[in-house]
């Protein structure tokens, strides 16, 4: 009796021990399935903040290294435009200076490059800023990123207004030969995080309201008189 006692003791310790050797391994997996899990949402947050942290844009063609505005021209000279579609100092600065600037470009005398920023979205009711802004980078993806501003100032609505609807948008676009990829990517919205990030630049570079030119890096007034000077 005190043998077969024994075996079924020791079958009982065998089976205990096979049972503790079950769950540690159910144990092992469970948290190697957790730790990956966390590492797998980890890597997932990871890429969005660097996503978020690049930009996230897709600038247009003709876009200066960092994305930050269009270039025109290729002198030794660089003139950086900062201005919103809907400023109505931005329009009267095209009209009176917008041609000395292309004279210089034309001249080889300067690169002009144009920051589109979107500081007044809250003077309209369509966030109008961020969309001309957009909509002229889709006119760069195209190769008429200067006839289309041009145009978009000629046509300027009031501040306060509801803006020009992106149909009108895309009829501007067409009149200065622009055509479906361009309007695509008006509808779409396609350079809006471009337009965020040029807006978001521009703030960190410590421009505070539009017209704002720099020749070289250095403020200067917006007038004819003050940009020719500068450039010499």
């Amino acid at each position: 009796m005190s043998s077969r006692a024994g075996q079924k003791q020791a079958s009982r310790a065998v089976r205990d021990y096979i049972a503790r050797e079950k769950r540690r391994t159910r144990t092992l997996w469970a948290t190697i399935a957790a730790v990956a899990v966390l590492v797998i949402a980890g890597l997932i947050g990871w890429g969005v903040v660097a996503s978020q942290n690049s930009g996230g844009f897709t600038p247009p063609p003709g876009a200066v290294e960092n994305g930050t505005g269009i270039k025109v021209g290729s002198g030794p000279v660089q003139i950086d435009i900062y201005e919103d579609f809907i400023c109505p100092v931005c329009g009267q600065f095209e009209q009176q200076t917008g041609g000395t600037i292309d004279q210089l470009v034309a001249q080889g005398k300067a690169a002009a490059v144009y920051h589109p920023v979107a500081f007044l979205d809250r003077a309209s009711s369509t966030d109008y800023s961020t969309r001309s802004s957009a909509a002229s980078g889709a006119a760069a993806e195209g190769g008429k990123f200067r006839e289309y501003a041009k145009a978009l100032f000629a046509q300027q609505p009031a501040e306060g207004s509801a803006g020009l609807s992106d149909d009108q948008l895309i009829q501007i676009g067409r009149s200065v030969g622009l055509g479906d990829a361009f309007a695509q990517a008006v509808r779409d919205g396609k350079y809006k995080p471009w337009t965020a990030h040029v807006t978001d630049a521009a703030s960190g570079d410590r421009v505070n309201g539009t017209p704002t030119v720099r020749v070289n890096g250095k403020d200067v007034q917006p007038t004819t008189q003050a940009i020719q000077a500068a450039v010499g």
